[in-house]
């Protein structure tokens, strides 16, 4: 089931001079981590905004939960984290998180319960009583993970969730998404933390200057199209003459080889040549790149072309 749809979504400023979002169509599937990148001013915040009905678009539709964005009576299902968010210094913890799930509908007996739980799984446990001005930037951000969730929605918006958070808070914060996923939420999330966004997100979509630009699986967009790393125990001299045979290059590199093959078929021509020789095969791995490295390939790519 697709949680969020959206087709030929547009959204234009001042008159149409800024042109924010440009024919956006894209799904998000429920119980995913669907990652949104792209560099500043490509639209990511303002197509959020779109979606949990605070700007309205100039054409094109979007649906959550099957429903218009226009219909508020989702929104009861969704949490959100805004960027650069703000809470009133005055408030504890645990009042923010009171004050929020009041306004989101949640009954006091409820938010009882749910406010230590939400404090201990951001690891604010301690902290309850203490107020927000107190707190440095990586505990608010913590604190605004909680808010987010204190309604228990199905549907979770993150802006910059682990802006000014350490590693090691953004090792909790990651295994808190991962667990809220496992549970059945769908998160989308907009990050310019390349590293962590693709340990955790099963679909990435990159917009530039408004449009859609690519999309699709972690894999698909990291691992290199015919090349593998070739994990051997011993014969390397063997294995090399066989490469050799078959035309299929093959490069030693920190202790395994790179190879690079045609097609499907002649990697298994390959692996059929190592078995009857009786070379031990440790792994076959499609070689990968970074997904920083993936993403400044397209954003270049496009102004290139473009240019």
């Amino acid at each position: 089931m697709n949680i969020i749809e959206t087709q030929n979504i547009t959204k234009h400023y001042s008159r149409g001079k800024i042109r924010a979002l440009e024919d956006v169509t894209l799904s998000v599937q429920s119980g995913e981590i669907f990652s949104l990148l792209g560099p500043n001013g490509a639209g990511k915040t303002t197509l959020i905004k779109l979606l949990l009905g605070i700007v309205f678009p100039t054409s094109g539709s979007a649906t959550l939960f099957g429903k218009p964005i226009s219909d508020a009576s989702s929104h009861g299902q969704l949490g959100y984290l805004a960027e650069n968010h703000r809470f009133p210094e005055f408030l504890t913890a645990k009042q923010v998180l009171f004050y929020y799930g009041k306004i989101s509908g949640v009954n006091k007996a409820d938010l009882q319960k749910r406010i230590p739980k939400l404090l201990e799984q951001v690891n604010l446990t301690g902290w309850e009583n203490t107020k927000t001005r107190k707190f440095s930037k990586g505990m608010l951000q913590r604190l605004g993970i909680a808010q987010a969730l204190i309604n228990d929605p199905k549907l979770l918006f993150l802006d910059e969730p682990t802006d000014g958070i350490d590693p090691v808070g953004r090792r909790e914060i990651r295994d808190l998404l991962k667990t809220l996923r496992d549970q059945g939420k769908t998160i989308f999330l907009n990050s310019h933390l390349l590293s962590e966004v693709e340990r955790i997100s099963d679909e990435i979509a990159i917009l530039k200057n408004g449009r859609l630009v690519r999309k699709g699986s972690v894999d698909e967009f990291i691992s290199i199209k015919a090349q593998f790393q070739l994990q051997l125990v011993d014969e390397f001299q063997k294995a090399g003459e066989i490469c050799r045979q078959l035309q299929i290059p093959l490069i030693p590199q920190n202790g395994h080889f790179l190879i690079s093959v045609r097609d499907d078929t002649q990697l298994n021509h390959l692996i059929d040549a190592l078995r009857t020789a009786e070379i031990t095969i440790r792994g076959i791995v499609p070689r990968k790149i970074s997904l920083e490295d993936f993403f400044i390939d397209v954003i270049e790519e496009k102004e290139d072309a473009t240019a």
